[in-house]
């Protein structure tokens, strides 16, 4: 019996995300598969729940509605900034993506949206948000072993 992909699997698989008018985002396809534990964090709750039930060997390309993908665009993520938060070799320009550090220490991405003064209009959301996705599987090898949990 072959096993299926549950919330517990550690995945061996190819993928690619695209837009829907084909522009290809990121794809392990002709690269080394990647290793993915279900619930960890690195595929979006909606791309997981498109791998549930899946078997080796099974190959799946899904449209994402925006929820399942990378979320709603929220103008509350939109944010202005004093240029003096910018790195002082770095000019902040219209479409420039900046890294920054958040009070906890967490570094999240930000699209500069327009330069005006001595501010800047950052978007703090995830770049694909608001888009529909095309999400392309293949699962090479699902171990469900590590899983089992046993009581000594």
């Amino acid at each position: 019996m072959n096993e299926k992909i549950d919330m517990h699997s550690l995945l061996l698989m190819h993928y690619s995300i695209s837009l829907t008018n084909g522009t290809e985002i990121e794809s392990s396809f002709g690269d080394e598969p990647v290793e993915i534990g279900m619930g960890s964090g690195v595929l979006t709750e909606g791309m997981e729940l498109a791998l549930y039930g899946l078997e080796t060997g099974d190959r799946q390309t899904l449209m994402l509605t925006p929820e399942q993908g990378f979320g709603l665009r929220d103008e509350d993520n939109i944010h202005m900034m004093p240029i003096s938060d910018f790195p002082d070799d770095l000019k902040p320009e219209s479409g420039l993506v900046f890294e920054f550090e958040t009070s906890n220490r967490e570094d999240i991405l930000g699209t500069v949206l327009s330069v005006k003064a001595d501010k800047a209009e950052v978007d703090f959301n995830h770049p694909l948000a608001g888009q529909p996705l095309v999400f392309t599987v293949e699962i090479l090898a699902i171990n469900n072993a590590h899983a089992t949990i046993t009581n000594q």
